[in-house]
């Protein structure tokens, strides 16, 4: 048997998470011809068909699945060992690759990352924005963003952010014409802005809390969005009640643009936090964002 190439490996991993040609020959800097002579030769080798092709889309095989499960960590490890050779340069370099949700890249990661990228100019920063759970180790990232609660116990776990609530608020003129709701329960009757769960698919079901008592709400109303900035925006333009971190809302409660409700039902939640695997060698580069996101609590 013809002994198989890493560059092979390299571009059929490559192929396997982006599901596209074109998209992977652009990331390797080749042509799609050219990548998928390489996988063909791939598969003729190891005697399996490791890919489905069709015109419109590219998927794994299950062999090709247990060889993406196979191979994408070690290539993974293999870059992060060479991006500990930065430590010997007088500057750490190197390209750091995050996904989170628009939320926390836009109000979070970008506030507290700009300024690095200014003091590090060799350090490169992508950030995918993603609703969903991405498995980073398959997928090529060096660490996400969830919440707390979220993140599975074979993680490092970094907070980013306090913890937070989420707010139920609408803006005054709203209110004028519908009486702001007393209870959870009322939010039934009032026209809502929904969220949809990319994750599920489903819609966010309002979650309260006060004493003993747990409340699930689900809301109707006129507009869905999959974006808690769409939603941001679509209170603010006066389509009903939202249920929004707090974080994002303060400035607007305190104008008096937005009106909270429901603030003895709302409970804390946890905060963002940065994760990445256990068996992760830090780079320098990836170190520097580490520390430049880590939440510091504030004493008085």
């Amino acid at each position: 048997m013809r002994p198989y190439s890493m560059n092979e490996l390299a571009a059929f991993a490559a192929v396997a998470r982006e599901r596209s040609f074109t998209k992977a020959a652009a990331q390797m800097g080749v042509s799609p011809s050219a990548l998928s002579q390489t996988i063909r030769q791939l598969e003729e080798t190891l005697g399996v068909r490791l890919l489905m092709r069709t015109t419109r889309s590219v998927s794994t095989t299950e062999a090709g699945q247990r060889l993406l499960a196979t191979v994408a960590p070690r290539f993974d490890e293999i870059r992060t060992e060479l991006a500990q050779l930065s430590a010997f340069r007088d500057r750490p370099a190197g390209t750091v690759r995050i996904t989170a949700s628009e939320y926390a890249a836009e109000r979070v990661l970008w506030p507290k990352l700009a300024p690095v990228l200014r003091a590090y100019p060799e350090i490169n920063l992508e950030l995918s924005i993603d609703h969903g759970f991405r498995d980073i180790a398959a997928e090529g990232f060096d660490a996400g963003v969830r919440l707390g609660e979220s993140v599975e116990k074979d993680m490092v776990a970094v907070r980013i952010t306090p913890d937070g609530r989420l707010v139920a608020v609408a803006t005054p003129d709203y209110f004028a014409q519908h009486p702001p709701p007393q209870t959870p329960k009322e939010l039934t009757v009032h026209r809502c802005i929904n969220l949809r769960m990319v994750s599920s698919g489903g819609l966010y079901a309002w979650e309260f809390q006060k004493g003993q008592d747990d409340l699930r709400v689900r809301v109707d109303g006129q507009v869905t969005f999959n974006s808690v900035n769409a939603c941001l925006q679509a209170v603010l333009d006066g389509f009903g009640i939202a249920f929004l971190p707090e974080a994002a809302v303060l400035p607007y409660i305190a104008s008096g643009v937005l009106q909270l409700v429901l603030d003895d039902w709302s409970q804390p939640i946890s905060g963002l936090h940065l994760y990445y695997p256990n068996r992760r060698q830090t780079s320098p580069a990836f170190q520097i964002v580490i520390d430049a996101l880590r939440h510091r609590a504030a004493y008085a």
